[in-house]
C-alpha cells in the first residue's frame, strides 16, 4: 500500500499522471495559481524551514487568509486564489494521505 502511494506520488510529480480524473483537473487549475518566490524576495538566500508544519486538517480549515499566506511563503510558495483554494492546496501539500 505504501509502495503504491509512493510510486503514484512520484509519477504524479514527474509526469503529471494521476489515476483519478478529479485530481488531475484540480492539479491543473491549481498549477496555474502557484508561483515560486523570486530570488530578489530572499536577498540573504532562501532556506527551507527546519520543521515540517504540524497542523491538523481542522487547523487548516480554521486558518485565516493571512496565516495561510505566511505558511506558504515560508516554503517559497506564492498562491493566488480564493481562501478555500489556499486551504485545499495547503492540506494536499502538508498532510499525509491518511490525514486527509
Amino acid at each position: 500500500m505504501e509502495m503504491k502511494w509512493l510510486l503514484t506520488s512520484a509519477f504524479t510529480q514527474m509526469f503529471g499522471y494521476s489515476n483519478q480524473i478529479d485530481q488531475a483537473r484540480n492539479s491543473i487549475s491549481t498549477r496555474n495559481k502557484i508561483k515560486m518566490m523570486k530570488k530578489e524576495e530572499y536577498p540573504s538566500g532562501f532556506q527551507v524551514p527546519l520543521h515540517y508544519p504540524k497542523y491538523s486538517k481542522s487547523d487548516y480549515e480554521a486558518m485565516d487568509d493571512l496565516s495561510l499566506d505566511l505558511l506558504l511563503k515560508q516554503y517559497g510558495i506564492c498562491f493566488e486564489g480564493s481562501l478555500e483554494d489556499k486551504r485545499v492546496f495547503a492540506m494536499e501539500s502538508f498532510l499525509w494521505p491518511d490525514q486527509l
